[in-house]
């Protein structure tokens, strides 16, 4: 298995679960992707994108700080063929040596918890809420609620963008959660 960062012009792109106009959206705000592949055949891919993070679920632009400190980390895929095998583990050992070469020491996330799947994944990795969020979205209307400021944002536009501002965790932080930061897998370890 071979794992790599790839960008728009790469072939593989093509193999990508996501609608070419998401992808391009992702690549020209300058997230990175980590992609894997077997034999020419996608089997996964992690995106990571540094400094802030556009939701694209919902309105809200993350902020990570100190800069350099945190990374986001969102759409983490591995193809079904992949699922059984080390594909997501791989990935993670492929990211974990990137982050770390490059001086960061956390990866932040929003983990919804209408995901079951991600949530028992994320259970089994050494992860520490930091905070949380709640979206209610009414056709354009979204109320967002925070444990931090700015608490509350009531927005009707697409233009009406709150921005959280996110660091990784200090000592004594709690486990679980919605919004997490986690330090990858370490070599050897399962998801």
């Amino acid at each position: 298995m071979l794992i790599r960062r790839v960008d728009h012009n790469d072939p593989l792109v093509a193999q990508f679960p996501r609608p070419a106009q998401v992808i391009e959206q992702r690549f020209r705000i300058g997230a990175q992707c980590l992609a894997a592949e077997k034999d020419g055949r996608f089997a996964g891919y992690i995106w990571l994108k540094e400094h802030e993070y556009p939701e694209d679920e919902v309105r809200c632009r993350y902020v990570l700080e100190p800069a350099g400190d945190a990374i986001w980390d969102f759409d983490v895929y591995v193809s079904p063929a992949f699922r059984l095998g080390r594909t997501f583990v791989r990935l993670w050992e492929f990211a974990n040596t990137m982050l770390r070469a490059t001086g960061y020491h956390w990866s932040l996330s929003r983990i919804s918890g209408f995901n079951p799947e991600s949530l028992a994944a994320h259970a089994r990795l050494a992860v520490r809420q930091i905070g949380s969020a709640t979206f209610l979205r009414l056709g354009a209307l979204q109320i967002s609620l925070f444990d931090r400021r700015p608490w509350i944002h009531v927005g009707w536009r697409e233009s009406h963008v709150p921005s959280l501002r996110l660091q990784g965790p200090r000592t004594g932080s709690a486990d679980g959660g919605r919004i997490i930061a986690s330090s990858p897998p370490r070599p050897g370890s399962s998801p």
